[in-house]
C-alpha cells in the first residue's frame, strides 16, 4: 500500500517533466512615421497638417500701441500644441504685424514665422 501511495505521489512529477514548452509566437509590428524632417533651408517640414485654427476671444488692448498676435499651432517635435494669442507692443508707430502661418509644401507643412513690416 505504501508503494502505491509513493507511486501516486510521484506520477504527477514524472509527467510534469515530460511537458515540452513551446515558445509563444510573438508578433511585432514596426511603424515608421516620418512626421518631421529638416530641409536644407533649416525649415522643419511636418508631414501631418496642423489642426484647424482655434477661434479666440480677443481681450481689450492694454494700450494704443499694442497689436494682437493671434494664437497658432506650434510643432513640438511629436505633435501640435496650441500657443494662445496675446498682445504685443508695436516696435514703431507705423509697424504692421504679419501673422505667422503654416504653409503647404510638396513634402509637408512648414511654419512661416510672423514678422513686423
Amino acid at each position: 500500500m505504501k508503494l502505491r501511495t509513493y507511486l501516486a505521489a510521484l506520477a504527477p512529477l514524472a509527467l510534469a517533466s515530460c511537458v515540452v514548452e513551446r515558445p509563444v509566437p510573438v508578433t511585432t509590428t514596426t511603424v515608421q512615421t516620418d512626421v518631421a524632417a529638416p530641409v536644407a533651408t533649416g525649415e522643419i517640414v511636418v508631414a501631418q497638417p496642423p489642426p484647424p485654427v482655434r477661434i479666440e476671444t480677443r481681450t481689450v488692448a492694454p494700450g494704443p500701441n499694442y497689436v494682437w498676435h493671434a494664437g497658432h499651432w506650434r510643432w513640438t517635435g511629436t505633435t501640435y500644441a496650441w500657443v494662445p494669442g496675446h498682445w504685443v507692443v508695436r516696435p514703431r508707430v507705423a509697424a504692421i504685424w504679419v501673422e505667422g502661418h503654416w504653409a503647404r509644401r510638396p513634402t509637408g507643412w512648414v511654419w512661416v514665422e510672423g514678422h513686423w513690416r
